[in-house]
């Protein structure tokens, strides 16, 4: 469907006042920055800042609380013969594909400086990391349950570490490196890439390997 021009005018309002704020963090500092300033710079009142953001580190980071749901739905819509690996592939693939199109576009230096003050500033370290792991609980939960009987938390929270880590560390890499928005698309699929071989193996255990362990099996290095 075509975007309205409503949709289209408070698109680029919200986009306007993270560009604004992004460059004010990284000028000025984070806590020194304040919301009047951000608004400001931004040619909106305060009160509008608040229709789209609730705090300042939902500027950096309120794209992440949107639309996981369809991640969890891509896992529960587990298919006929597909192993646990396979499906945490499919589903993360199936997300990028629906959240690249509606992502809003910014250049290198903005994604550059966006790493620099997640990785620098406390206060959004601290946020970051309590977005990641929330997900992180979320996505476990629905592996676990799209697999009753076969597949343990333990894996299932290991086979999320190892994806969400993995494009997380891959997209601050690229970023700082001042590589453009497609380019960390495509950092986050190699780095998904790198991690499926790991991700095929979880939960395809023999007979023999069951009984000890944290999942069930005793440990293997040769486990295919």
């Amino acid at each position: 469907m075509a975007e309205s021009r409503r949709d289209r005018k408070k698109r680029e309002t919200r986009q306007r006042i993270v560009s604004a704020a992004i460059r004010l963090f990284d000028e000025q500092g984070y806590e020194e920055t304040t919301v009047d300033q951000v608004a400001k710079a931004a040619d909106v009142d305060p009160k509008t800042f608040f229709n789209y953001f609730r705090t300042k580190a939902d500027v950096l980071f309120g794209e992440l609380d949107l639309e996981v749901g369809v991640l969890l739905a891509a896992i529960a819509d587990r298919r006929p013969g597909e192993s646990p690996g396979e499906v945490v592939r499919r589903a993360f693939r199936a997300y990028a594909a629906h959240r690249r199109p509606g992502t809003a576009r910014k250049e290198p230096a903005e994604l550059s400086a966006t790493a620099r003050l997640a990785l620098t500033t406390p206060a959004l370290q601290a946020k970051g990391m309590h977005l990641l792991l929330d997900m992180q609980r979320q996505v476990t939960d629905g592996l676990v349950n799209a697999f009753p009987g076969e597949l343990d938390p333990v894996t299932a929270a290991a086979m999320t570490g190892a994806v969400l880590g993995a494009i997380q560390q891959a997209g601050l890499a690229g970023a700082q490196l001042g590589r453009s928005q497609d380019e960390l698309w495509e950092a986050a699929e190699h780095a998904l890439d790198i991690v499926s071989y790991g991700l095929l193996s979880a939960g395809r255990r023999t007979t023999n390997e069951k009984g000890s362990g944290p999942h069930g099996g005793k440990p293997s290095a040769t486990r295919p």
